[in-house]
């Protein structure tokens, strides 16, 4: 992890904000990840050669859709943290069978810390 945080409070925050992300993966609801996003939060990325772009909401019924991924794994491997802004970089595995790459940009508002955007790769 990298990045010129003063305090390691930020970086717990920071991963408990990716973890409810992955709490709503693992149950399979919309519903579980919202407390990661911020209301305005866009997600972007190609499943083949389409482009799922758009607002969060997006991703959100897509996970309803698809459902409990109980077998999922993943590892946070990076965390920048700036002042109020960050990157997370994350690597998940056996997302409904899928491997994924996901980069997180996040903002620290009123001392919260919320993902702003989403970009994905979808490994072949």
């Amino acid at each position: 992890m990298s990045g010129t945080a003063t305090n390691l409070g930020d970086y717990e925050a920071i991963t408990k904000v990716v973890q409810h992300y992955l709490d709503g993966a693992k149950s399979g609801k919309g519903n579980d990840m919202k407390p990661a996003f911020h209301k305005d939060a866009t997600i972007f990325g190609y499943v083949g050669p389409d482009l799922f772009a758009g607002p969060i909401q997006g991703l959100f019924d897509w996970n309803d859709q698809n459902g409990a991924a109980t077998g999922i794994q993943s590892r946070i491997s990076e965390i920048d943290i700036v002042g109020t802004i960050a990157n997370v970089r994350l690597e998940i595995d056996n997302w409904k069978g899928s491997r994924f790459t996901d980069m997180f940009t996040l903002l620290k508002t009123d001392g919260k810390w919320q993902i702003m955007n989403k970009v994905f790769h979808l490994h072949s």
